[in-house]
């Protein structure tokens, strides 16, 4: 089992967010923001190369997720920085689909 299937399933403690049928979100541990959030599928795929037209609904959830994270931790009106990373090489550590969601300050044009 995976980091996040674990934190899923409540074997890793987190501080949790949001959470629903399909998704939870969770802060990250090493945040690049002051607002540093992790929404993560309850469904396990490595990366987005994995999303299909059976599974794509779960990539709704995930921002609908992110819009009602946002209103919870005051950033949604100021503005808020979602990220995906897809392999290795593109700087992901933890290979389930996870989305990062950054504000409460301003970001810049450095994309993290």
């Amino acid at each position: 089992m995976c980091l996040f299937c674990d934190i899923v399933a409540k074997k890793i403690p987190a501080e949790i967010v949001y959470e629903d049928r399909d998704v939870v979100a969770f802060k990250d541990i090493n945040p690049q923001a002051s607002v540093h959030v992790l929404l993560v599928p309850k469904i396990h795929m490595d990366t987005i190369r994995e999303i299909s037209e059976e599974n794509s609904h779960l990539i709704f959830k995930v921002h609908e997720a992110a819009k009602e994270v946002a209103k919870r931790l005051g950033i949604y009106n100021k503005g808020y920085r979602l990220i995906v990373n897809c392999g290795e090489d593109a700087g992901q550590t933890v290979m389930h689909v996870h989305y990062h969601l950054l504000g409460g300050e301003k970001l810049g044009e450095k994309i993290v």
